[in-house]
């Protein structure tokens, strides 16, 4: 069964923010709520553990590998193509 993950602030949260907005605050007041708020969430930040950093490095480094390949295949033969197409500038004319 799926659980459904919705990330919405709970009730302390807004209730606090709306105090918060409700009182005229000066700037190192200001400076001061949006630290207190970074902070809060950064306590909410989960860190993978080392199996799923491991995995997540190589499904990227899988990726980017791919992409690359494909880039360069598709610069291979779109040079190809401008070369058939407009000459190499090696092939002599006659006259």
């Amino acid at each position: 069964m799926a659980r459904n993950v919705v990330d919405e602030p709970n009730e302390d949260i807004v209730e606090n923010a709306r105090k918060d907005r409700a009182e005229k605050r000066g700037p190192f007041g200001r400076m001061a709520l949006f630290i207190r708020q970074v902070f809060n969430e950064l306590g909410k930040v989960v860190t993978p553990t080392r199996r799923e950093l491991i995995t997540y490095t190589l499904v990227v480094l899988v990726f980017v590998i791919i992409m690359m390949a494909l880039v360069s295949g598709l610069d291979i033969v779109f040079g190809w193509v401008v070369s058939f197409v407009f000459g190499d500038g090696s092939a002599v004319t006659g006259g």
